[in-house]
């Protein structure tokens, strides 16, 4: 499946930071493939040496590490227009994992063609950085949560978070992120519902007060900027 960066969706969402005609045609002429990806699929396996790197199109996906007794720690979840793979292309072998969450569809990036934007086009391998820098402080947002944030507080602050960029998650997959039992999380969940904070129905999960839901998970981020897009 092909499609062309002059034809991509996300590009006219207005959620992302706009690009010259000479940008949009380099990272036109890096994008690989249009790759799809079914729920549940590995996009990154521990261990996969030179990994790509990937934009993703549509879909989620999450980033994270498996003890050997089978313990998972969710690390962030991944949703359209971020990039997956660069702290992978970093080392000589993937130190974590990415599955699919839903059916993603993934553009391809070959990673040699990535860092030759740190020497033909600045400004988007100042982008690629960005981005980098980006998950880093969402990692860093979990690590606050795990480490300090009740777990009323935790679940309040990963709902609200992803309240801006996504639609539902499954409690599996918050208690992953989170460090706590699926019982904690779902007993959390069915308080934070009986305080008013959200309801859910069809699948769909709505917060009906997200200033009040900020203030019990002692979360304050801004807005979310315009992105860059790679």
């Amino acid at each position: 499946m092909q499609l062309p960066c002059y034809e991509c969706a996300l590009r006219a969402c207005g959620l992302f930071k706009p690009v010259t005609p000479e940008e949009l045609s380099s990272i036109n002429r890096i994008k690989r493939e249009h790759l799809q990806v079914p729920a549940g699929g590995e996009i990154i396996r521990v261990g996969d040496e030179a990994p790509e790197l990937y934009t993703v199109y549509s879909g989620w996906a999450f980033r994270f590490k498996t003890l050997p007794d089978g313990r998972r720690q969710i690390l962030n979840f991944l949703l359209p227009g971020d990039l997956l793979g660069l702290q992978a292309a970093m080392f000589d072998a993937a130190l974590h994992g990415i599955e699919a969450l839903t059916e993603v569809q993934l553009c391809v990036l070959p990673r040699r063609d990535v860092w030759r934007l740190f020497g033909d086009m600045p400004a988007l391998a100042f982008d690629v950085t960005w981005l980098g820098s980006r998950e880093e402080s969402i990692v860093d947002e979990n690590l606050t949560s795990a480490g300090r944030r009740t777990a009323t507080e935790r679940v309040a602050a990963l709902i609200v978070g992803l309240y801006k960029r996504a639609k539902s998650l499954t409690q599996q997959h918050i208690a992953d992120a989170l460090g706590l039992s699926l019982v904690h999380t779902n007993k959390t969940l069915a308080r934070l519902r009986r305080l008013g904070m959200y309801k859910r129905a069809n699948g769909i999960l709505t917060l009906i007060n997200p200033r009040v839901l900020e203030s019990v998970g002692q979360y304050y981020d801004q807005e979310i900027p315009l992105r860059p897009l790679i």
